[in-house]
């Protein structure tokens, strides 16, 4: 091995030329119902940021965080979706949102996509995609 420090410098110091297009991340929302016909009362984000973190908190999620990088996979399968639907970017979406739900959550899953952007001063919410429900018992 020839310089050990020069293999991990990409790792330390990202490049962000890996981006085509920075444009906002969609949220992903879900919404309980008793069936497959009934409108979701409300919706809730998934997972969504702290408000806060603690530098400890930060320091640890350096070097272990499975739980942020399954959103990252949640997120790009939810861009995905947006942009070339497949059965298989939904089912993921719907595989994570079950499990992360409580034991006792029973009836209809449904999710959406909700894209969040600033227009001046106004703060715009467009969604541009939802999922047809399922039936929870069927993901878990």
């Amino acid at each position: 091995m020839n310089n050990p420090l020069r293999l991990l410098a990409p790792a330390l110091i990202p490049s962000w030329n890996f981006f085509d297009v920075i444009a906002p991340s969609p949220r992903v929302e879900y919404a309980l119902s008793e069936t497959a016909t009934t409108a979701p009362a409300a919706w809730t984000e998934f997972r969504p940021r702290p408000a806060r973190v603690s530098i400890l908190t930060m320091l640890m999620r350096l070097f272990w965080n499975p739980r942020w990088n399954q959103s990252l996979f949640v997120t790009a399968c939810a861009e995905r979706l947006v942009d070339q639907p497949t059965a298989h970017s939904e089912d993921e979406i719907f595989r994570r949102l079950a499990v992360d739900l409580p034991d006792d959550a029973a009836g209809w899953l449904a999710f959406r996509l909700a894209f969040v952007s600033r227009q001046g001063e106004t703060i715009e919410r467009e969604v541009l995609f939802q999922a047809a429900p399922r039936r929870l018992e069927t993901l878990r």
